[in-house]
């Protein structure tokens, strides 16, 4: 299995090495803050609810890509703040999952980002217009999500909010799309903690910068040489344009 992950900034960084850094320990290592016995059991529980493994031994992330034209994934987790605040802050799950669950209907990176204006379309009235890439406002579509919860009394965690079908493209059913992974093993010094791995449409406005940035620098003809010297044709260009524009065009017609 693959990751690609898109990560702005210093804070990307850091945050998006913490949390593969969390899932690779959490499937590989044997040892870590509980027993043997309890390792190889939240292995094992990785393995049933993450991965479906195939006989000739790969691993296919079949609840977060159903299909194969829907494959960019995103990382939110929360919370996130210094650890001289710890001790002076109290968190709750219904909290913590009231604010992932904003991010991602707007589409947030952080906390400090979630925009209480955008909300699903209410049950019963007609979906939301397809994605405008020049609309500030916008309902951010999912194909599939997975919920990861680390930490104390996590059993008592209420994650229904993320099996509403608003939140959801209308050709898969939440029960097929929503998916949450559950341990007492705390993330970091964070007594609680969410995870949020969405396939959705976060990625449409910068990947759609990002080729119309492209193009204008193809079309200038800007450092094209020091590709066609090494055997780089521009009809090599071209068919990657042509295969981001149609991953743009696909997440927003969700």
């Amino acid at each position: 299995m693959s990751i690609v992950t898109v990560q702005l900034g210093q804070c990307g960084n850091q945050i998006g090495f913490e949390v593969f850094d969390a899932l690779l320990s959490d499937s590989h290592s044997s040892q870590g803050l509980c027993s043997m016995r309890e390792n190889e059991a939240y292995q094992a529980s990785c393995k049933e609810r993450f991965f479906s493994e195939e006989e000739n031994g790969g691993d296919l992330m079949e609840h977060l890509v159903p299909h194969p034209e829907f494959k960019m994934l995103s990382v939110r987790n929360i919370p996130h703040m210094s650890e001289n605040s710890l001790a002076y802050t109290t968190f709750t799950w219904a909290g913590l999952l009231k604010h992932l669950r904003q991010m991602l209907i707007s589409n947030a990176k952080m906390e400090e980002g979630i925009d209480r204006h955008v909300w699903p379309p209410l049950s019963g009235l007609p979906p939301l217009s397809k994605m405008s890439l020049n609309k500030d406002l916008h309902f951010n579509t999912s194909i599939a999500n997975l919920v990861i919860l680390r930490g104390k009394d996590v059993q008592s965690a209420d994650v229904e909010g993320f099996k509403d079908p608003a939140l959801y493209t209308s050709w898969l059913k939440p029960v097929n799309a929503f998916n949450v992974w559950k341990t007492q093993r705390a993330f970091s010094k964070y007594e609680k903690s969410a995870v949020l791995v969405s396939n959705s449409q976060f990625l449409v406005k910068p990947l759609d910068m990002i080729v119309g940035k492209a193009w204008n620098m193809f079309a200038s003809k800007a450092y094209i040489h020091q590709y066609t010297k090494f055997g780089i044709e521009e009809e090599d260009f071209l068919d990657s344009f042509t295969s981001l524009e149609q991953v743009v065009a696909s997440y927003c017609n969700l």
